[in-house]
């Protein structure tokens, strides 16, 4: 008998990426979601749909007993009611995967290991929140909502990513780079380019949910992260590669980013202390990321056919080439 996968959203992102993950391991999947976003699976052999709010139980609790799922990936829980909900409505199922964040650690350690680096703390109200002030903070409590389910006898477990990238990406984080060195020969990096934050690439996320559902502990989480965790001047480097472009970067200070109004946190995926994240555990499930060379590929093409540019994920380019021209008198 064909095993049966729930994916709680489904239709934008990592959702997506999840679906096809799981359609070419051989499951029949079904994806629950309220119709907000186009469906680009609906007329996709072995994807069905039920329509509902993840966060109306009834809405919830019948799409349970409507497809009887062995597998739950939730991509939607935003907030720790949803994952208690969850694991209680699925608490029989086979494996339960919640869609965590490396945003819930809430010490700076380099790298952030699962069973040793501390979470996020988070309050009563900061649980009902909806900024993104509070966001790590509510994932981590989704994380202690897992773990007290399993505790009784749920088989639930987490998947935390860093920041994801590839094809499908609605944030249009990573698109902002793209853009920048596919379109010009000469960008602005901020700092020296070593800030390092850990990035995963979309289709490697899907396949850890599927290798922690298959393979996976009841109550542990697992990071996921690419392989290697370039700086961002290397980045920049392996998207020239990947555009089959040239380009100079030039970096800038925070002092001098200020001549124009700009910080180096305005441009994306800047962190100021390293966030790396450790995959030990989840690598020693038998899963492995993708090549860059590979990842990147893709995701450039995907870029090239949408139309997202990310222009609105940093500063503008006549901000870039002023502060440039700055840089140049200075000089």
């Amino acid at each position: 008998m064909t095993a049966h996968a729930l994916v709680v959203g489904g239709t934008r992102f990592i959702g997506r990426h999840t679906v096809e993950e799981f359609l070419e391991a051989g499951y029949d999947v079904t994806v629950f979601n309220r119709g907000n976003h186009e469906n680009p699976f609906a007329d996709r052999q072995g994807v069905d749909r039920v329509e509902g709010d993840r966060t109306n139980d009834a809405d919830l609790r019948r799409a349970a007993l409507d497809v009887d799922p062995d597998v739950v990936v939730d991509c939607v829980a935003y907030y720790p009611r949803d994952v208690h909900t969850a694991t209680d409505i699925f608490e029989d199922v086979d494996a339960y995967v919640y869609i965590s964040s490396g945003a819930a650690y809430g010490a700076e350690t380099i790298p952030k290991r699962e069973d040793e680096t501390a979470l996020e703390e988070c309050s009563a109200d900061e649980a009902i929140d909806d900024s993104y002030e509070t966001y790590g903070k509510r994932k981590a409590e989704g994380d202690r909502a897992v773990f007290e389910a399993a505790g009784r006898g749920v088989n639930a477990m987490a998947v935390r990513p860093p920041v994801v990238y590839g094809p499908h990406d609605y944030t249009e984080r990573f698109d902002y780079w793209i853009d920048r060195v596919d379109t010009h020969d000469r960008i602005v990096v901020p700092g020296d380019g070593t800030n390092l934050w850990h990035l995963v690439y979309v289709k490697d996320v899907a396949s850890a949910l599927r290798t922690v559902a298959e393979e996976g502990t009841p109550g542990e989480a697992y990071n996921v992260g690419d392989d290697h965790a370039p700086v961002l001047d290397e980045w920049v480097d392996l998207l020239a590669d990947a555009c089959d472009t040239d380009v100079e970067t030039v970096h800038a200070s925070a002092r001098e980013l200020g001549a124009v109004d700009v910080e180096p946190g305005d441009f994306p995926i800047y962190r100021h202390y390293p966030h790396l994240l450790d995959t030990t555990k989840l690598r020693s499930l038998g899963w492995e990321s993708t090549p860059h060379e590979e990842a990147l590929a893709v995701t450039v093409a995907d870029h090239r056919d949408s139309d997202r540019t990310g222009r609105e994920e940093g500063p503008d380019r006549e901000t870039e080439e002023r502060l440039m021209s700055v840089l140049e008198t200075v000089e």
